[in-house]
Formats: structure tokens, sequence, C-alpha cells
């Protein structure tokens, strides 16, 4: 009796499909502080194509990736991946130079040569739905996809992009964590606690890191309120210049003056 001829099946896209949610602008603070910490390796890179991965039942996160990363580099290009076929579809009548969508998951399916490596990959209000112990082998798996230079950046935001707190990552697994928000809508910083990423949402107990940092920030702020007869830019910045005295904050100095602040993430990370 004659062999059947194999037929290759395709694998099944690797994670679970988000709540899609998604609203213009939502990730612009995001968007923003990668084009400024991450330009110069899109500028260096040979082949700065990224991707926004989970973008959600509407494509307006990977439109605007495109064009807040094309400040850094004009020829960026966004591949948009998602888990669930539907959106992808949908997604689909939007697409232009520079600009693709393929159903996928963490595997992060690109076009072109097998083994071809992304610059960036952004993971917005992705590993929400996650549990905490599973997000480590999630880090791993998008690190080893990243070129060289890569990044990941993984966090979550609010549904109008207000408050929004992210771990950014290479290669070797993260490096920093970045708390970011509309200064005018801030009572606390401790406020942008409900917007922590699962690896560190469960951790804001007494104890952790996390926690003594929210904390110090809060005192910190409390401190610098007769600055905020001046605005609460000025606020902010007093805030942060106290904080950097037991803190390692990182990053571009000025780029606190847009209501963010940057973490190493050892300093963060959580015990045990």
């Amino acid at each position: 009796m004659p062999r059947r001829s194999a037929v290759p099946v395709a694998a099944r896209p690797v994670g679970n499909a988000t709540r899609g949610t998604t609203n213009p602008n939502r990730l612009r603070r995001m968007d923003r502080w990668i084009a400024a910490e991450h330009g110069a390796a899109l500028r260096r890179s040979a082949d700065p194509v990224a991707v926004d991965l989970g973008y959600g039942a509407a494509p307006w996160t990977a439109l605007e990736l495109l064009t807040r990363l094309r400040t850094a580099r004009p020829e960026a290009r966004v591949v948009g991946v998602e888990i669930d076929p539907e959106r992808v579809a949908a997604a689909r009548p939007f697409e232009r130079p520079g600009l693709e969508f393929r159903h996928g998951g963490f595997e992060v399916p690109l076009p072109g040569a097998p083994g071809r490596a992304p610059a960036l990959i952004r993971a917005a209000n992705v590993l929400r739905q996650y549990d905490e112990g599973e997000v480590a082998a999630v880090w791993r798996r998008l690190c080893a996809r990243l070129a060289p230079d890569g990044l990941l950046v993984e966090g979550t935001c609010d549904e109008i992009g207000r408050r929004h707190v992210w771990v950014a990552l290479g290669p070797e697994g993260p490096r920093t964590v970045t708390f970011a928000t509309r200064l005018a809508s801030l009572d606390t910083p401790s406020d942008l606690a409900e917007r922590l990423p699962k690896a560190l949402i469960h951790r804001n107990v007494p104890g952790e890191p996390v926690h003594a940092f929210l904390r110090d920030f809060d005192r910190a702020w409390a401190a610098a309120a007769p600055l905020g007869a001046l605005g609460a830019r000025q606020r902010w910045l007093a805030a942060t210049r106290a904080l950097a005295a037991d803190w390692p904050l990182t990053g571009d100095p000025r780029r606190r003056r847009q209501g963010e602040v940057t973490v190493a993430w050892e300093a963060l990370a959580p015990r045990g």
C-alpha cells in the first residue's frame, strides 16, 4: 500500500487572544519614549523592522507606531501581529508601504527570510491576562527573537493613555522600568500602581522593592507640594530629583519634563 505524503500542518500561534481594547493615541507615551531612547539603535539597524504584538481589534496602534518610529528612522517598517485571525483580516485594508499585518503570537512571525530578527517588539496590554508565573518565559521567548541591539517594551496603560508603566528589555533580559503619566491628572505617583505590568503588579506590597519605590515617590511628591503653585511639572521635577538620591534613575533626565521617570530594573525586581 503506498505511503501517504506528509501534509504540512501550520503551527498554532503561541499565546492567547487579548480583549482587543484599543483607542487612537493610547500608546503615545510609550511610542515617544521608544523613538527617543531607541532611535539611535534604529538608525544603526540594517533592518529597522518593528513588531506591534497583540495590536487588538483595530490597527490604530500599529499605524501610529510607524509614524512615530519614522521620526527616528524614515525607513522603519512595522509588522502588526495578532493571534485572532479575524482581527488580522480586518486590519489588512490598512496596509501600506512599510506596514503589514500577520497572524501569529509569541513566536513573532515576520515576512522575509527565516530567522529575521526585529529591531523592536512592542507588547502593550498583552500580558495583563496571564499569570505572573508565565511572564518570565514569555519575556525569554520574545527577547530571543530580537536583533542583537533590539528592544522589547512590555507594559500596561489605561484606556486613554494617561497612565502607563512599561519594562524595557534587551536580548539579555530586563533593563529598566518607566512610569509615565499625564501630570495634570495625577493625584499621587502611587496612582500609577494600578498600571504596573504583570511582573510587578502583585508585588506592590510591603517588603517588595516596587512598593518601597512608590512609597518614597509619594513622600517626595508630598514634600514638593509647595511647587504645585508653579504647576504639576515643577512639582514632578522636584520629586524626581529627591527620588534620585536613593533610587537609580536612568535615561535622559530631560524626559522627566514629559511626566516620565525611568528606574533600573534591578532596583525594582521582585524578591524571591
